[in-house]
């Protein structure tokens, strides 16, 4: 097995069974599946050499085929079921490779299908910065939240409690939302893991995590974000402009 310095592909998980929208990695959006918007710009990318898709479906593998992403293999039923981690795929994954060509990259980008709206330069700007972070394990990008942490709740035994403190005096938190402590959310615009941290030490994202903020994202988990995400599409030029007359006629018929 050998790590090659500097080389970075992109990964993007989209397994079949999901049960809030059926098929929603390959629901249409815009005239096209929803797991095509990330491999369009992950193909875009200056940064990236292969974009790679790990799924259990040949169905969804010929769909990522047909836009321009590889699917050298499919992943197991076993590690495709709504408990399989992040970290079970990538490792599934990297011992396939290691199996077929013996030779891995030093960074792999994690792009979920379900964040769809990226900028291509957003994401040359991650790998980009994180090649140069080496005191970092990992990067993983992150929008600002409206309200802070600090102010949700729980409830235990009947009674709303903070969430960090397990505080019963609620009039403790309505003080304005600028007293207290920032506080942001991992988005899945882009995650960059190390693949020595993987192989070394079973580690996706480590304890040194680079913070890569973006504006606000939208995840698509139910109907209504569906159709807001279509809304956006339909309002927006640039992301109307991801799938060009050029790269259209590249596209596999």
């Amino acid at each position: 097995m050998i790590i090659k310095n500097n080389l970075v592909y992109a990964v993007i998980p989209a397994r079949s069974g999901s049960k809030a929208i059926k098929n929603k990695n390959i629901v249409d959006i815009n005239g096209h599946p929803l797991i095509a918007h990330s491999i369009v710009v992950a193909l875009k990318s200056k940064m990236i050499e292969r974009v790679i898709v790990s799924t259990d479906s040949k169905l969804y593998a010929n769909i990522a085929i047909k836009y321009g992403a590889e699917v050298p293999f499919l992943r197991p039923s076993n590690l495709s079921t709504d408990n399989s981690t992040d970290l079970d795929f990538f490792e599934h994954l990297i011992q396939s490779l290691i199996d077929k060509e013996e030779i891995l990259p030093e960074f792999f980008v994690h792009l979920r299908p379900t964040t769809p709206l990226r900028e291509v330069d957003k994401l040359d700007e991650a790998v980009s910065l994180f090649k140069n972070k080496n005191l970092y394990s990992s990067l993983r990008s992150c929008h600002r939240m409206e309200e802070s942490s600090y102010k949700n709740f729980e409830i235990k035994k009947n009674t709303l409690v903070s969430t960090f403190s397990l505080d019963k005096n609620l009039d403790k938190f309505n003080s304005p939302r600028q007293n207290f402590p920032i506080t942001y959310r991992c988005n899945g615009y882009i995650d960059i893991v190390r693949t020595k941290n993987i192989v070394n030490k079973n580690l996706l994202h480590g304890d040194k995590v680079f913070p890569f903020v973006t504006q606000n994202v939208h995840e698509v988990d139910n109907d209504d974000d569906l159709l807001y995400l279509r809304y956006l599409y339909s309002s927006n030029k640039f992301y109307k402009k991801i799938f060009n007359k050029n790269f259209s006629q590249n596209v596999k018929r």
